[in-house]
C-alpha cells in the first residue's frame, strides 16, 4: 500500500512538472508607450525643449509617471489607454504653482484617437495593446503654446520611435 502511495505522489509530481511551461513568466514586454517630441516652430527639423513640463492626463489630479514633473524636456513618452480609443492629456507649458496651489502655467489640452489591437503574447504575458491609425488635435483656447502637430508613424507597436511631432 505505501508503494502505491509513492507511486501515485511521484506520478503526480512529474504531471506537475511537466506542465508548467518556460512563458509562465513574462519578460516580452509591455503595451507601448506613445513617443512625441517637442519641435521649434520656426526651425522645424530642431528639437525645443519645452520649459517646465508637465503632464496630466484629463481628468486626473496627478501627473503622467512616465514624464519626470517639471522638468525641461524634448521627449516624453505616455502611457494611452488600453480600454478606450482616445486618451487626451494636458500639457502645460513653464508649470508653476501660486500660493494657493493654483497652476499658473500655459495649459494646452491634446487628443489623441486611435484603434485598438489586442496581441496575445504568452500565457505568462497575456495580452498586450498596440495603437493605429493614430491622429492627433489640439482644443483651440485664447492661447495655445501647441502650433501644429504631425504623426510621423500611425501604428504604434514599440515605444523605440517617434509617433509624434509637436511644434512650439
Amino acid at each position: 500500500m505505501k508503494k502505491i502511495h509513492i507511486g501515485l505522489l511521484l506520478l503526480l509530481g512529474i504531471i506537475l512538472i511537466s506542465s508548467c511551461e518556460k512563458d509562465d513568466i513574462c519578460v516580452e514586454g509591455d503595451t507601448p508607450l506613445l513617443v512625441i517630441e517637442f519641435y521649434d516652430a520656426e526651425d522645424t527639423s530642431t528639437l525645443k525643449e519645452v520649459p517646465t513640463l508637465r503632464v496630466v492626463g484629463v481628468g486626473q489630479t496627478i501627473t503622467v509617471n512616465t514624464v519626470t514633473d517639471r522638468s525641461n524636456l524634448s521627449t516624453i513618452s505616455i502611457p494611452l489607454k488600453t480600454d478606450e480609443d482616445s486618451t487626451s492629456f494636458i500639457l502645460i507649458n513653464s508649470s508653476a504653482s501660486d500660493d494657493d496651489g493654483t497652476e499658473t502655467g500655459n495649459l494646452d489640452t491634446i487628443n489623441f484617437s486611435y484603434s485598438r489591437i489586442e496581441d496575445f503574447l504568452s500565457r505568462g504575458c497575456g495580452f498586450i495593446v498596440n495603437y493605429d491609425e493614430l491622429t492627433a488635435n489640439v482644443t483651440a483656447d485664447t492661447d495655445n503654446w501647441i502650433q501644429d502637430i504631425e504623426i510621423t508613424q500611425s501604428l504604434v507597436t514599440n515605444s523605440d520611435s517617434t509617433h509624434v511631432k509637436i511644434f512650439h
